[in-house]
């Protein structure tokens, strides 16, 4: 039975989609996603640490972003909680009141700059939440997330574990689109607990977001270590457009 919340949230996904101009993908810096050692918490990891709370943050941080194409890369439109709501398939009660949460959450934490408008929605800029300076779109050293994350549904679907492990996989694999292990050193500039890496990646699986496999590492007469392989699924993810041929 098809999920109304859902349906109608997507519907409006796409449309945010279209209207932002975008080609194919979002980029984020790699900044956001990786820190620079295990004792570097990164910005992605910091929004989904808290439970529920983090996950509305996470995905209203995500669709700013997107929307947001252009410096100062602010927001004018005026968006309401209810909106954010509606658009990330919120309960309709509770919902608006978990978006303004998260929303404070964001400027309080300078991922964000709202500013009050008399007789409107306040403005939002989007921040480097590294420095709280203004956002600068990444020229280089960054990672690519496809759009149909969002016009694909997946940032309803996924909780804000799996969304996160997804960008942390997406920057570790690079441009390869082969099976890649990540490290333990590597894993832990993530900032990402065991516990989470190992719920996030059977989300994915189960989604059919991910295959994991397994990789001896070493030489022939060295100690071979075996490592996860982690696979992402770009069919699933990021599927070719539906052609319907005419038949007349």
């Amino acid at each position: 039975m098809l999920d109304p919340l859902r349906t109608a949230a997507v519907d409006s996904l796409r449309n945010v989609v279209a209207r932002s101009k975008r080609v194919s993908v979002v980029a984020f810096h790699s900044s956001f996603v990786c820190g620079i050692n295990e004792f570097d918490t990164p910005p992605l990891a910091h929004l989904v640490q808290g439970g529920r709370g983090g996950e509305v943050r996470l995905k209203l941080f995500l669709c700013l972003t997107l929307i947001a194409t252009r410096a100062p890369h602010s927001i004018n439109d005026p968006y309401t909680p209810k909106y954010w709501s509606r658009l990330l398939a919120l309960d309709p009660v509770k919902g608006p009141r978990r978006v303004s949460v998260g929303l404070k959450w964001l400027n309080d934490n300078n991922y964000i700059r709202s500013t009050p408008r008399k007789g409107n929605t306040p403005q939002i800029q989007l921040l480097d939440p590294r420095t709280g300076a203004p956002a600068v779109r990444p020229v280089r050293d960054f990672v690519e997330v496809p759009l149909t994350l969002w016009s694909g549904g997946w940032i309803v679907d996924l909780s804000a574990t799996g969304l996160a492990l997804l960008l942390v996989l997406l920057h570790a694999r690079g441009r390869h689109r082969t099976p890649r292990y990540v490290t333990t050193p590597a894993k832990s500039r993530y900032g990402l607990s065991p516990d989470t890496w190992t719920r996030a990646t059977k989300e994915l699986s189960d989604n059919n977001l991910l295959s994991v496999g397994r990789t001896p590492q070493g030489g022939t007469f060295d100690y071979q270590r075996m490592r996860n392989t982690y696979q992402i699924h770009d069919n699933i993810l990021n599927p070719p457009p539906l052609i319907i041929e005419d038949v007349r």
